[in-house]
């Protein structure tokens, strides 16, 4: 198989961007990665755009892809469309890197965008429940949140306000961890307190500002184990990436010392697994088969970027990448193993609770921070020595798991 490389990469600061248009922020992320790549707009030959918003919040039902390049520069080219929940933009981005392979061209773009503030805030928030089987969004509600069963939430513990359902979900699935395996909802702040620091320092990132482990505790909540600290905000941002085979590279005239080399990537859909079978999970597949195909393991990582819209998925994640046995993500949280300057650093980014979550974006924007790791760029977050990075972000739910999952693994 030919080897593929992230020539130039780029994203917005993710945040509330009420000023902004939709293909002003896409334009931005486009034109940072045109111009980390060295290349022009006139060289990419197919284009992929991931979002799953712009119908429900910007009314652009269709081609919303042609529609936002339209306004930035590009047309004449194949633009597809990509729509995987959380995970479009990780699969708009697995698609790009399809095309090459095909010898469709030697230069691809995978961009993602969203703009999620609007006025409407519950409007918002419904988006979040098309991620599941709508049909049946009832009986789907009501099996999730049994996996929280036997775990009563103390006096206090919930928020009067309105949230997305996913949010109990999130809930569930951490309570379902804590009467399993032992973990502690200080265990979970200890990630969420970790997160919020990494992002002090991280420009690009929705919230700067750090939380100890008792602030996160304190603060309000949403759903227990939950407070407001440990989950992901509203955030409008766009990130752009542009790939390229050897040929590409040499036909654009990259800086081949900058470019980053894509091991692994990997999308799978869940399967109808009991929910007692964590080996079967969707995550620990996907992770195993990246590790094969880049002929790598987890003892090989360097830094990892994980889908924390919850700071439980941090814990289930690093379980599910092989970082640590099932059961051992919490204490192992608590240790200070995923800090920077620990065993193995997660989530320098700040990870989604801190960094944002605009859907569409949000996994080319944890390919910016694997990029700027390996190339050394990451200024105080810097994570010395990475030569290996791996990344997962997970869309949807089917069953008890994601309805989609992407792994990349990258290398310098």
């Amino acid at each position: 198989m030919s080897t593929l490389y992230i020539a130039g990469i780029a994203m917005t600061v993710f945040g509330r961007h009420l000023e902004r248009s939709l293909h002003d922020l896409a334009g931005e992320a486009l034109q940072g990665a045109i111009k980390d790549a060295g290349c022009k707009i006139s060289d990419i030959g197919a284009a992929y755009y991931g979002s799953m918003t712009n119908g429900a919040l910007q009314g652009q039902l269709g081609i919303p892809g042609q529609v936002v390049f339209s306004k930035i520069g590009i047309e004449g080219i194949p633009v597809f469309n990509v729509e995987n929940a959380c995970a479009s933009g990780s699969s708009a981005f697995h698609l790009a890197l399809q095309s090459l392979r095909a010898g469709a061209t030697d230069v691809a773009l995978a961009i993602g965008a969203e703009k999620m503030n609007i006025p409407d805030k519950a409007k918002a928030f419904a988006v979040f429940d098309a991620g599941w089987d709508v049909s049946r969004a009832e009986e789907n509600y009501e099996v999730l949140i049994k996996m929280g069963d036997g775990v009563v939430p103390p006096p206090g513990s919930e928020s009067s306000r309105p949230y997305s359902k996913f949010m109990s979900i999130y809930a569930a699935m951490c309570r379902y961890h804590m009467k399993t395996y032992g973990t502690t909802q200080r265990q979970i702040a200890a990630v969420c307190a970790k997160n919020h620091t990494h992002s002090v320092h991280n420009p690009y990132s929705q919230f700067r500002q750090p939380f100890t482990i008792e602030e996160v505790l304190a603060a309000p909540p949403i759903t227990y184990p939950l407070t407001l600290p440990m989950c992901a905000p509203l955030s409008d941002g766009a990130a752009a990436a542009i790939v390229c085979t050897e040929a590409g590279l040499k036909r654009i005239g990259a800086d081949k010392q900058r470019c980053i080399k894509v091991s692994a990537s990997v999308v799978r859909s869940f399967t109808s697994r009991p929910l007692e079978r964590p080996e079967l999970h969707i995550g620990h597949l996907a992770a195993k088969q990246a590790y094969e195909i880049a002929g790598l393991g987890p003892e090989d990582m360097h830094v990892a970027e994980v889908h924390d819209a919850s700071a439980m998925g941090e814990i289930i994640q690093a379980e599910n990448l092989g970082f640590v046995k099932f059961g051992e993500g919490g204490p192992a949280a608590e240790r200070g193993e995923f800090t920077i300057g620990g065993r193995l650093p997660i989530n320098p980014s700040g990870g989604l609770e801190s960094k944002g979550h605009p859907l569409g974006a949000t996994g080319i924007g944890q390919l910016y921070e694997l990029v700027t790791q390996l190339r050394g760029e990451a200024g105080r977050r810097q994570v010395e020595g990475a030569r290996h990075a791996i990344q997962e972000n997970g869309g949807g739910m089917q069953g008890v798991e994601e309805a989609a999952l992407a792994i990349h693994i990258l290398s310098k």
